[in-house]
């Protein structure tokens, strides 16, 4: 049974490998580079040193992005052109009925489609993540930004985690359509919408965010803020980045020491005096409440994303077993 399997899979499997090889030996000289710019931006860096972390981001920032994408399309791929017509394909031919006549059980049968097949999608998207996750150390070591959505998605577990359950997914529907076109379609549309609930409606709840009031005096000690202007809500911050968190707070509105919103009126008030707006700000004692995930949570947030795909992926491969042997005739 899985000589027959990896006869059937094995196109399919030796393609996407030269696709896995060519994209890991891109990403080792990728991460020479990455390197060599840490080294001469960090490491042996003499004058304008504080500008190290644009210097990385305008030069590897986008690339890195684009390989992150890749990567998280590769599950939705995985899933919709090998774990969809893993079953449906046979169920269309007719060949599952040889194999069923020859003492191997549904239960077996798709036992090891599963664990060889979805294996092979795991171990492949795992080790781009790894690869990636390696590659890019040093630039996310400068630039700090792990909690954001597509570098987050593309890190260290929660690849393996989206792999699983896309394959399970392409799996589970292919049975349930048994039309190998139908259920391509279906998962590729099905598991982008899981990643978009993910990332926008789940993730930001995993846990309660820490909601933190900062003095304008230390507000570029602990963060670092923007841009700040006038704005419909009033005065407010914008963009505002703690190293390693992530920022839940988009726009943030200052208050004065006696906890009123700083107007438009205090801004002009500041300009006929003169001074920066930085000591505008600290002259009016001017506060703001910054809410964030602190950094210390993002394994936790790794575990926990991953957690959540492995148990709807054994919660799909259960559907799969009570479906094989009940109606596939």
């Amino acid at each position: 049974m899985i000589w027959l399997t990896w006869r059937q899979m094995r196109a399919q499997t030796l393609w996407t490998a030269g696709l896995v090889v060519a994209a890991a030996v891109y990403l080792l000289f990728l991460a020479g580079d990455i390197r060599e710019a840490y080294r001469i931006n960090i490491t042996d860096c003499t004058s304008a040193c504080e500008d190290a972390a644009h210097t990385l981001a305008e030069q590897f920032g986008s690339g890195l992005l684009l390989i992150g994408l890749l990567l998280l399309a590769a599950p939705a791929l995985i899933g919709a052109f090998w774990a969809a017509p893993l079953i449906t394909r046979e169920l269309e031919t007719g060949t599952h009925r040889l194999v069923w006549n020859q003492s191997v059980t549904r239960a077996r049968w798709l036992a090891v489609k599963l664990a060889l097949v979805g294996g092979v999608s795991v171990l492949f998207t795992g080790a781009l993540s790894l690869l990636l996750t390696w590659a890019a150390g040093p630039f996310d070591k400068v630039v700090d930004s792990r909690f954001e959505p597509l570098t987050f998605a593309a890190r260290d577990l929660a690849p393996f985690g989206y792999a699983l359950l896309a394959f399970t997914l392409g799996v589970v529907i292919g049975v349930l359509t048994r039309k190998t076109l139908v259920a391509m379609a279906v998962t590729l549309v099905v598991f982008v919408m899981f990643q978009l609930v993910m990332a926008n409606v789940l993730r930001p709840q995993f846990a309660e965010p820490v909601t933190e009031t900062i003095a304008w005096d230390d507000a570029n000690t602990v963060g670092q803020i923007d841009s700040f202007g006038i704005g419909p809500q009033g005065a407010g911050v914008q963009g505002y980045t703690i190293p390693g968190a992530w920022v839940v707070s988009e726009y943030i509105v200052v208050h004065k020491a006696d906890g009123t919103d700083v107007t438009a009126e205090d801004i002009e008030a500041c300009d006929t005096v003169g001074g920066t707006p930085d000591d505008c700000m600290v002259d009016l004692g001017a506060t703001f409440d910054v809410t964030y995930q602190p950094a210390d949570r993002y394994w936790d947030f790794q575990w926990i994303e991953f957690g959540i795909a492995a148990v709807l992926s054994a919660l799909l491969a259960g559907v799969a077993f009570w479906r094989i042997p009940r109606g596939l005739n």
